[in-house]
């Protein structure tokens, strides 16, 4: 086993530590900064195009852009009288895959629990 880790991979942290890998989670947990990241993945953009694909206001989008980059998720490069945002930590797409991948594993799960009890899946709204 290598120092610091445990059988399930988590390294042995301080709670100093912890409270910085926090920190990053509470950076990713809004919907708008995600989709910002994934607006990103494709190529640099500006805060303009940014909230023309995101339908957001440019404030809003602003403010997001600040946490991700403050998170260290986000760059920021100046060129003329623009800037344009880019991908800082790629590794954070890693991330979000390996969150995808175990939800839609839990929502197969739940699906075939539901299936063979013959119960239907509970809809938002009734």
């Amino acid at each position: 086993m290598i120092a610091g880790m445990r059988k399930n991979g988590m390294r042995a942290l301080t709670p100093e530590a912890l409270e910085l890998v926090a920190g990053r989670f509470r950076t990713l947990a809004d919907p708008l900064r995600l989709r910002i990241l994934q607006a990103l993945q494709r190529r640099e953009l500006n805060v303009g195009e940014l909230t023309a694909i995101l339908g957001a206001t440019q404030p809003n989008v602003s403010k997001q852009l600040k946490a991700l980059r403050e998170g260290g998720f986000v760059g920021r490069r100046a060129e003329g009288t623009s800037a344009y945002w880019f991908i800082a930590d790629p590794a954070v797409f890693a991330l979000c895959d390996l969150v995808c991948v175990g939800l839609q594993a839990r929502l197969s799960s739940h699906a075939r629990l539901l299936a063979a009890s013959g119960a239907e899946p509970r809809r938002r709204g009734r």
